[in-house]
């Protein structure tokens, strides 16, 4: 195995806290009531469908910023929260400042040392430049949706971030925290590791809790997976 791609949003990047975190940080700012933690999750649960318009053609490729901005509107009139324009665009520059999970700067450089390590994400450029220069995340290279005009669990996204690295899909290696982003990778031969982030969606999270199928790896954080694959290379 050559190279590691990450899922971003949940797998590396804590998105849930670190949107609520901004939000109460707005709602002092503003002097305003916002219902953050419902802000946050309802947004998020915008997130499938407004890709799923682009994948069924009912609108052009659109990049996830922008899906993200038309959501967040939707939301706010929803809500009866009215924000002026400047202020929209910077609740939906919240995505750009997320914050990662504890294990993740320590697992990358770990990992890094042996093997390629670079984004397999949904969001576009800009959005996960910005992501790793806050979080401090050392990628290799951002493969994300934008480059392939696809999302995942489109083929088109797994096998363009092969094609690019110059690699068969048998030595790259998926690395995610949900088990259909896994299964997408699985079948396109990729190979995968499972990541649990049990408190993603909260502290009620009813999914991607475990392991749903025999991964080629499964650990609790990047730290534990890096250890698992420097075991393997030894006995390799």
């Amino acid at each position: 195995m050559k190279a590691i791609v990450f899922d971003v949003f949940g797998t590396i990047v804590d998105w849930r806290s670190s949107l609520i975190h901004q939000f109460r940080g707005l709602e002092q700012e503003l002097g305003i009531d916002l219902p953050s933690e419902e802000l946050a999750d309802q947004w998020r649960q915008l997130y499938a469908p407004s890709m799923d318009r682009v994948r069924r053609g009912e609108i052009p490729w659109t990049v996830l910023d922008e899906l993200h901005r038309e959501s967040l509107v939707k939301l706010l009139d929803q809500q009866g929260i009215a924000l002026d324009e400047a202020t929209i665009d910077r609740v939906n520059h919240f995505w750009h400042q997320l914050e990662p999970w504890p294990d993740v700067p320590l697992g990358l450089q770990r990992l890094k040392e042996h093997a390629i390590i670079a984004t397999l994400t949904n969001g576009n450029v800009s959005l996960m430049v910005d992501v790793a220069r806050h979080a401090k995340l050392p990628w290799d290279m951002i493969f994300c949706a934008e480059l392939f005009e696809h999302y995942k669990p489109d083929p088109e996204v797994y096998l363009g971030a092969c094609r690019l690295l110059r690699l068969p899909p048998e030595e790259v290696m998926l690395c995610a925290a949900h088990n259909a982003d896994l299964r997408a990778a699985r079948a396109q031969g990729m190979k995968t590791a499972f990541i649990p982030r049990r408190t993603e969606y909260g502290p009620h999270q009813s999914k991607d809790l475990e392991a749903e199928e025999a991964w080629d790896f499964v650990a609790e954080d990047l730290v534990a997976l890096s250890e698992q694959l420097i075991r393997d290379n030894r006995r390799a």
